[in-house]
């Protein structure tokens, strides 16, 4: 693997950690991951006036003393710096310094600064001075402005790997090893957020309609009578209500993971070996995955609330890509090339 690690800061939110360790992966480059975190509301309003004035400094943040035997600050002023990141030993080089989210866009530019390198981020930085950025990577479904270091992507970014893929469908197979030969229809179900809902009537309705298509005859039948060759699997998320597990235990599914009783993950093996796969519309990182990875047709089950929001705009891109996945060599090969990152 190319010489120098990539500094990640974290506002530990998973989603947006798991975005920038897919970047970082994508770039070929190892991590040391870093949490910030301002000290208030009102210190990060303030992020955004000083960003715009050019007046970089870390004292916003609660101290951030990972960093401190890492991080070389030679190359930035005196005043700005968080007393925590003085060193007196050499620092490695990082190649870069990225961040997801908006907890993290201040930090990681200040931080890129300090360090003498560059910065990148993941979601558009609104509110922030777009152009100090080194490069920023977009979904397309935040309608981007076009400008020189803004890299639209189509999707989340993902931070699994075929060797994941490969583990994880293995695992799966250990426990469902009929999977193999099987042509299945598979269903993620995710749970609502501040974009969407999820009612137990829903799901009923939702998976009478799966197995009303795919094998009418048998929606109430017990898997055994079932053509063995078409199978119905079925995973459900830490999201997901207790009211709507109960509806899809309901369901003959021959393969079932309920998550509030087993944490296993199936969702690789899904990717992987479904010829078909239902994802709730909100779970806007496994549509990512599911248009990425794997070869299954990819439906939506739309949960999503009323209105053209970017929910909505993903879920429907998701829609019309059916068995086609996004390709997103071209953007990481720009990605690189602004933050000057050999392959």
């Amino acid at each position: 693997m190319p010489a120098g690690k990539i500094l990640i800061l974290t506002d530990g939110k998973a989603g947006h950690e798991n975005q920038s360790r897919a970047f970082a992966r994508a770039l070929g480059r190892e991590t040391v991951m870093v949490p910030v975190k301002f000290k208030s509301p009102l210190h990060k309003a303030l992020s955004y006036l000083l960003d715009h004035l050019g007046i970089h400094t870390l004292s916003l943040f609660t101290p951030i003393e990972a960093i401190a035997p890492k991080l070389e600050t030679r190359n930035s002023k005196p005043e700005t710096r968080n007393q925590k990141l003085e060193t007196r030993n050499p620092a490695p080089a990082y190649a870069a310094v990225i961040g997801t989210g908006s907890g993290t866009f201040y930090a990681a530019k200040t931080l890129a600064r300090a360090a003498g390198v560059k910065c990148g981020v993941v979601l558009y930085p609104r509110g922030y001075k777009i152009s100090t950025f080194d490069c920023i990577l977009a979904p397309a479904f935040d309608r981007p402005p076009k400008a020189p270091n803004v890299v639209e992507i189509p999707a989340n970014l993902v931070a699994n790997d075929d060797a994941f893929y490969k583990s994880g469908t293995k695992a799966f197979l250990e426990r469902h090893p009929s999977a193999k030969d099987a042509e299945a229809v598979a269903v993620i179900i995710g749970g609502p957020n501040k974009c969407s809902t999820m009612t137990a009537d829903w799901m009923r309705r939702e998976l009478e309609k799966i197995f009303g298509t795919y094998k009418p005859e048998t929606q109430n039948s017990k898997p055994e009578t079932r053509n063995q060759k078409l199978e119905f699997w079925v995973t459900t998320s830490r999201r997901t209500p207790p009211a709507v597990e109960a509806v899809v235990d309901t369901f003959p599914f021959d393969y079932k993971l309920i998550y509030s009783r087993d944490h296993f993950n199936p969702i690789p093996g899904f990717v992987s070996l479904a010829k078909t796969l239902y994802v709730t519309a909100e779970s806007t990182g496994m549509l990512s995955e599911a248009c990425t990875f794997g070869t299954a047709e990819v439906r939506v089950m739309d949960n999503l609330n009323p209105g053209p929001h970017k929910f909505r705009r993903f879920a429907e891109t998701c829609a019309a890509m059916g068995a086609e996945k996004f390709d997103l060599s071209q953007p990481i090969a720009a990605a690189r090339s602004l933050l000057a990152i050999d392959a």
